[in-house]
């Protein structure tokens, strides 16, 4: 019994470690939720459903690095959720202006391309894929209008 405390303990605090690591050295670098979601979801292998980051799972090791980025990618996700459509609207243009290319362009791809739907943890309930959706979409409506983007819908 008090080696599996002591084993239970120590995965604590290597957890902790792990989490906190990827705090200070990589997520607290993205200054939007939105980008940790992008950056954490490009790291989720979409063939295994694991994560991949050969400098974490060198420090880590592999199970413990895709634990520590899968519940990080459900964290981000979460945060995300909680803001009000405002919150989100205002990180989401946060998000668009440190990728420095042009906004309008890359409402325009989005709206054709979808890549969006790809930053859903696979853990998210159905309820909070709908949720994520659908403000997805009322923003990159928004987007849409505030930049003057023609409707992928429609042939002009």
């Amino acid at each position: 019994m008090r080696t599996e405390m002591k084993r239970s303990a120590n995965k604590t605090a290597l957890d902790r470690g792990a989490a906190a690591d990827l705090w200070r050295h990589t997520l607290s670098q993205i200054p939007s939720v939105f980008g940790r979601l992008v950056y954490l979801s490009s790291l989720r292998n979409p063939n295994t459903d694991t994560y991949e980051h050969h400098g974490f799972a060198l420090m880590y090791g592999q199970e413990e690095s895709s634990r520590t980025l899968r519940q990080s990618h459900s964290q981000a996700f979460a945060e995300w959720l909680c803001f009000t459509l405002e919150e989100q609207k205002a990180d989401l243009d946060l998000y668009l202006s440190v990728l420095g290319a042009n906004k309008r362009s890359i409402v325009e791809a989005w709206l054709r391309l979808t890549p969006y739907r790809h930053l859903v943890p696979g853990a998210a309930r159905k309820a909070e894929k709908q949720l994520y959706m659908g403000d997805l979409e009322t923003l990159l409506q928004l987007l849409r209008n505030e930049y003057g983007v023609a409707d992928p819908d429609t042939d002009g």
